[in-house]
């Protein structure tokens, strides 16, 4: 009788055999519900690294077909990831700024009307809850690097107190990119803070540097453990600084741009560059920590850009009409991409219409699933484009309104491939067509510098990164091109008193077309739903400069001059020293 069987009423029972049918049974029995359990195991939440770049143009990227200023290591994530050829921001520095934290629209917070100035005692309202804040009670820990703008003549309105544990950077709209101070109005004064603090000890050092140095070490010093860490990089670049050296950057890198013809083109690009670099760092930083494997990364410009001559800068948004802080597109849809391993299908170019307040319902769906997004506030305008972006699905959105800004007498609105735009700012005077193009023939482009790059070199080590040939399919597939000729449509003369222009962009992404004439009944349509937008707007909260935040009244420093209390007597007698003034 074999030894694992027992004799039982003369017959012999193998107890192996029902051992192992009584293990097979319970293993059954059981095994739906372990993998079950495993389904329903929430994944890691990833980190989320938001860059933004500041007046970018659409052409300054290489990505969308420019050869002339080389960011490979932006062109990288973008090409590993998806390009975002249907994205669009607010004009301006302070809208955009505003529309990303909160997830609505600029008419309804209030800040619709040009920037916040560093002398102006308002804000970001402080019942509005901002990204950061959402993203902590899901267990992040949240970090900001460089511009706020967004509000700091009392210390509640800065990023300490919004929900950000750090930050190193400034709290006005620009700012010179050694010495750290700001000309407004004829006032001057420095602004960079480490915290809430002066950091006059970053005196000298680049500001792309500063934004880049405190980046890396938030991820370097990252506890994982605590949970996952949301990083907001606002970099300075590439708007111009103070009237006395509008393009601050350093020898060296100008002398990499010797390609560029005009002297401030290039030395836009070494700025451009510089930011570049920063990407790169940042990127390999979160290799080396072993946090890139679990991250969203994304990449922005807060507007379109100023062209040569505007705000003493020389961006490119070409072949895009108009420039920053005017409707047309060269004001309101920017360069961007995302890039994680998240995403089921990337190495594409999305024509998926986003906006930028999709980013905080987006970016809570990534974190917390769709639970995050069902308890946001049905105030907001931003929808999560989340699923459609991972699985190249259509995108929710279905309209864009750009702007209403009643004082100016400037709207947009864009319903599917239809934008209406009715009047204009500065007079029509920047309602054209600007350069420049760049080297536009592909053959020019340095494909080596992508793959040599330090975030090409990361995404490689995850083998994400295309093969050239695919690169050079997507990057096609994002250069923007101008309809020749059309046998439809007029030029636009947009004016505060003209009739509203209609483009369809699908086919006519330059405007040159106007469709008004042809499809009267599409400007119905599309005036009614402007018209119902301006029923919810709130009024422009702007408010003339207040004469304490005047910086000589603070060691020459732009401050929260609001948590001060006193008196007109006060201001004469100033000397310089904030500890005369009382907080309130």
């Amino acid at each position: 009788m074999p030894l694992n069987a027992i004799q039982i009423g003369g017959r012999s029972i193998n107890l192996f055999s029902r051992c192992t049918m009584w293990f097979l049974w319970l293993i059954c029995l059981l095994l739906p519900n372990l993998i079950v359990g495993e389904e329903e195991k929430p994944p890691a939440q990833p980190n989320i690294i938001f860059i933004l770049a500041d007046d970018l143009g659409f052409n300054d990227v290489g990505f969308h077909g420019s050869a002339e200023i080389p960011t490979p290591n932006i062109d990288a994530l973008a090409y590993s990831g998806i390009i975002l050829n249907r994205y669009y921001v607010a004009p301006i520095c302070t809208p955009s700024r505003s529309a990303l934290m909160t997830g609505k629209y600029p008419i309804h917070t209030g800040m619709q009307h040009t920037v916040l100035y560093a002398a102006e005692p308002r804000g970001l309202p402080l019942e509005e809850k901002i990204l950061p804040q959402y993203l902590n009670e899901l267990g992040y820990t949240s970090h900001i690097a460089g511009k706020w703008h967004l509000g700091h003549w009392k210390l509640k309105y800065t990023p300490l107190h919004r929900g950000f544990s750090s930050h190193v950077g400034f709290w006005s709209g620009h700012q010179d990119y050694n010495d750290h101070t700001a000309v407004e109005n004829n006032q001057w004064g420095l602004d960079m803070r480490n915290g809430t603090q002066v950091a006059y000890d970053l005196h000298g050092h680049y500001t792309t540097d500063v934004i880049t140095d405190h980046s890396v070490k938030v991820i370097a010093s990252h506890n994982a453990t605590k949970g996952p860490l949301f990083l907001y990089v606002a970099h300075a670049a590439c708007h111009s600084s103070n009237p006395y050296n509008p393009l601050p950057v350093p020898d060296n890198d100008v002398l990499k741009m010797s390609h560029i013809p005009h002297y401030k083109r290039r030395k836009f690009a070494a700025m451009v560059s510089k930011m570049d670099d920063s990407v790169g760092q940042i990127v390999d930083q979160l290799r080396k920590s072993n946090m890139l494997e679990n991250s969203i990364i994304i990449f922005s410009s807060d507007n379109g850009g100023p062209a040569h001559g505007f705000n003493l800068n020389f961006a490119s948004n070409y072949p895009l009409k108009g420039v920053k802080n005017t409707l047309w597109e060269g004001g309101v849809r920017a360069a961007g991409l995302m890039w994680s391993p998240l995403l089921k299908k990337s190495q594409r170019v999305s024509n998926q219409t986003m906006h930028i307040t999709d980013w905080l319902p987006t970016l809570l769906e990534a974190a917390g699933g769709p639970p995050a997004v069902a308890n946001l506030s049905q105030q907001i305008d931003g929808q999560s484009i989340w699923r459609a972006l991972v699985q190249d699905k259509a995108s929710p959105r279905l309209n864009v309104l750009h702007n209403i800004d009643d004082i100016w007498g400037s709207a947009a609105l864009s319903v599917g491939d239809w934008k209406l735009v009715k009047g204009t700012n500065y007079r029509g005077s920047w309602d054209g067509w600007y350069g420049p193009a760049g080297e536009r023939d592909p053959r020019q482009y340095d494909w080596q510098l992508v793959a040599k790059s330090r975030a090409g070199k990361a995404l490689d080590a995850l083998k994400m990164l295309p093969s050239r040939a695919d690169q050079q399919r997507i990057r096609a597939a994002a250069t923007v091109t101008c309809p020749a000729q059309s046998s439809q449509g007029t030029s636009c003369l947009a004016t505060a008193f003209s009739a509203p222009c209609l483009f369809h962009i699908r086919d006519d992404p330059c405007e040159q077309y106007n469709l008004a004439k042809q499809y009267p009944e599409v400007v119905n349509a599309l005036m009614t739903e402007l018209e119902r937008f301006n029923a919810t707007a709130v009024p422009p909260s702007n408010k003339p400069a207040d004469p304490r935040a005047d910086p000589r009244f603070w060691n020459y420093t732009w401050t929260n001059f609001g948590d001060y209390q006193y008196t007109r007597n006060d201001l004469d007698t100033f000397s310089g020293d904030i500890t005369l003034a009382k907080t309130v």
